[in-house]
């Protein structure tokens, strides 16, 4: 910005500013109004410090969701629910439902398929993860995915990537990070829903 156009801007602030100050207050006063005490009920929040401990780590993917994947979160959180398991656990399972499948529940890809994992985790029946129809059911899934980080002591301290590799074993273990602010942000949205 040149120097005379800045004095102009910097001038007329100043005009407005200063006959602010020697008009003193309005005058007008607003008609009086009858209240009625009104309750408010506070909504149950979701303690966005309890989703994401560690802050997040590295730089962050997004994708949008269909309904099913949708679905495929609610199934989550539910399973997370009936493990009787925090919003932290939910955190994790999600953001590693992202990695693995973007939270679609496959079934197997052919020749696309990494050896026979399937479902929304990519758990596989040869590693003992449970039959086909039983990994490619969400609440399943997601229950022996917790089974699994409830073995993992401390899970809770570690960073998010930490505590989903040790429960899957992936070829790539720090690609869960990428996941963690979407994950908190669909467990902030759907956990009281």
């Amino acid at each position: 910005m040149n120097t005379i156009m800045r004095k102009s801007v910097l001038g007329i602030a100043g005009i407005a500013f200063a006959g602010g100050i020697f008009a003193g207050p309005a005058t007008a006063t607003a008609p009086a109004v009858e209240s009625t005490p009104v309750a408010v009920v506070q909504a149950d929040k979701t303690d966005t410090g309890k989703l994401i401990p560690h802050g997040v780590q590295g730089k962050q993917s997004r994708i949008d969701l269909t309904d099913e994947q949708v679905g495929n979160v609610k199934a989550i959180i539910a399973a997370t629910k009936k493990a009787d398991m925090d919003e932290r656990a939910a955190v994790v399972s999600i953001a590693t439902a992202l990695q693995e499948s973007k939270l679609e529940n496959l079934g197997h890809l052919g020749e696309r398929n990494d050896h026979d994992s399937q479902g929304l985790f990519q758990q596989r029946p040869t590693s003992g993860w449970g039959t086909v129809e039983q990994i490619t059911d969400p609440e399943y899934s997601t229950m022996a995915f917790l089974k699994g980080l409830k073995q993992v002591d401390g899970w809770k301290d570690m960073p998010l990537t930490k505590a989903a590799q040790t429960v899957q074993v992936s070829a790539y273990p720090d690609h869960y990070a990428q996941w963690e602010q979407q994950a908190a942000d669909l467990v902030a949205k759907h956990w009281n829903s």
